[in-house]
């Protein structure tokens, strides 16, 4: 048996080596969403160690979302062209280049750099891991593996916090980057002789009018909806907007005029591919922006340290592997459609006992929901990604693979940025009333600002020898943060209980078979890569 991997799989035949293989794609993925879960939890220790402003911060988190959602189509289609394999193995070089500069900086300006690396990088990984499960897996086997790559991403997002909280014990925020090296580095070694190559045949050149549009329209989006919900409808957040508008329309014109578009956005006229990926955003939207509140309130309101509360989100990632075990076993017998509705209504339910959150509530309060938002995760993601990837043929997997990465990019990143501003408001406007007038003008303004705030305040005013009034103002932040809580999961379940009877009238009752593309039998060869 070689131990170099160089001979890709023929159209029919069965790889022997697959579920290894899988198995490299599901660990790539892996670092991909911890890395961003871990930096919750990291965040205060950076935070005091780099003296960190709160814009300062806001970038550290965006400088990875802005690259990985915009470069993903573009990505995928060059993966497509040339190499799928190619583009995981830089992705995870890369990847580990940005890892090692962020352990090492010392100063904001220089880890925004390192996390815009490692946000480029994952945008090369997560399209190209889907497009060569698609490219390894027969049809009969191919939902089960996609069913795990799904659960994977639930995995990871409980497991980045537990890992980056184990690591704080001893260690600096520092350790919470550098894990990710030898992850990617084993990865990279196992992609070589696990994986096969792949690329499509394809005699067209690439879009590249089309990619640099994706682009602009998806970066400029992406600004939009994390600038304008957090500071406020601005100048820079208006004109973002502007150009994400413009920048999408040049991008449909475009698209729908080129022979060899590289995406083809009459898709987004099939029922299935439109519910689908309606379905992905909402999906994690609402699991990101609840993940986002739930770990706030466990570390500042209960007063877990980081190693515990990641160890509290556990059931989140239990829950997505029962889910997902159901839902392989469900889908070919119930269809699409009901799989993904009872996904997503499991997920409102989990939501709406989230609004009974209240100041006396511990942590058995928020066992219930995470098991029922990983539960519903697990059921309805993977069949929603599976009929993404059934419209794209052979020559575009890479594509579909960015199309749902993109998806679920803009779901996490419009749940955090809307919920999170929701969340802010709700507590803000709780606590204000009972500061105003009781503390000096600066040290409300910062307890009105955000709970961590008003703990600090907490902090100086106990020190000050006046114990009782920073007990009340410890209090009163409780109550404000949970009474946020529970508004703003409210606000969540609403907008997905909507979104569930949308993609129930868009989705069909039973997914019909894909159409034969309409491309010569040379462009669909599956060629070393």
């Amino acid at each position: 048996m070689s131990l170099l991997v160089t001979t890709p799989v023929e159209p029919g035949a069965v790889y022997g080596r697959r579920w290894a293989a899988l198995a490299v794609l599901c660990l790539s993925v892996l670092i991909g969403v911890m890395t961003n879960t871990s930096l919750i939890v990291a965040a205060p220790d950076m935070t005091v160690d780099l003296g960190l402003s709160s814009q300062d911060l806001q970038w550290i988190i965006d400088a990875y979302t802005i690259p990985y959602a915009a470069l993903m189509l573009l990505m995928g289609a060059i993966g497509d062209k040339y190499s799928r394999r190619g583009m995981l193995l830089l992705g995870l070089a890369v990847f580990a280049g940005g890892a090692v500069l962020g352990s090492v900086v010392d100063s904001a300006d220089l880890v925004i750099v390192a996390r815009a690396i490692m946000g480029t990088a994952a945008a090369m990984i997560m399209p190209a891991t889907l497009s060569l499960l698609v490219a390894t897996f027969p049809k009969r086997e191919r939902a089960v593996a996609i069913t795990i790559w799904t659960a994977t991403t639930g995995l990871a997002i409980a497991v980045g916090p537990l890992v980056a909280g184990w690591l704080l014990i001893d260690n600096g925020w520092a350790s919470t980057f550098l894990i990710n090296v030898p992850i990617a580095v084993g990865s990279f070694v196992a992609a070589l002789a696990l994986v096969p190559p792949s690329r499509a045949q394809a005699t067209q050149r690439l879009d590249l009018m089309g990619g640099a549009l994706s682009v602009v329209a998806v970066a400029a989006l992406v600004y939009m909806i994390i600038e304008g919900p957090r500071n406020g409808w601005h100048t820079s957040a208006v004109i973002a907007g502007a150009l994400a508008a413009l920048a999408a329309a040049a991008f449909t014109a475009w698209e729908l005029r080129h022979p060899n578009p590289m995406l083809d956005i009459r898709k987004f006229g099939d029922r299935a591919f439109a519910g689908a990926n309606l379905a992905v955003l909402l999906f994690f939207l609402a699991a990101f922006g609840a993940i986002y509140y739930i770990t706030q309130h466990l570390q500042f309101v209960l007063g877990y340290d980081p190693l515990d509360t990641g160890v509290r989100l556990l059931p989140l990632a239990g829950a997505v592997f029962v889910g997902s075990a159901i839902t392989g076993v469900l889908t070919p017998r119930l269809g699409l459609r009901t799989m993904v509705v009872a996904g997503m209504t499991v997920g409102t339910l989990a939501l709406m006992i989230l609004t009974r959150v209240d100041a006396e509530s511990g942590y058995a309060a928020f066992v219930g929901p995470l098991m029922l938002l990983g539960l519903a995760i697990g059921l309805s993601v993977s069949p929603a990604t599976d009929a993404i990837m059934d419209a794209f043929p052979e020559r575009l997997l890479g594509v579909g693979g960015a199309v749902n990465d993109t998806s679920v990019e803009l779901g996490g990143t419009l749940g955090i940025a809307i919920l999170g501003s929701l969340l802010a408001s709700a507590y803000s406007d709780e606590i204000g009333p009972v500061v105003a007038g009781r503390l000096p003008a600066e040290a409300a303004d910062a307890a009105q600002d955000s709970i961590g705030g008003a703990l600090i305040v907490a902090e100086r005013i106990g020190a000050a020898g006046m114990p009782e009034q920073a007990a009340q103002l410890v209090s009163a932040a409780d109550a404000a943060f949970a009474h946020a809580v529970s508004q703003t999961s409210l606000i969540a379940a609403i907008v997905l209980a909507i979104g569930t009877v949308t993609v129930g009238v868009l989705l069909p009752a039973r997914r019909k078979p894909a159409p034969a593309p309409a491309a010569s039998a040379t462009e669909e060869l599956v060629t070393v890569g």
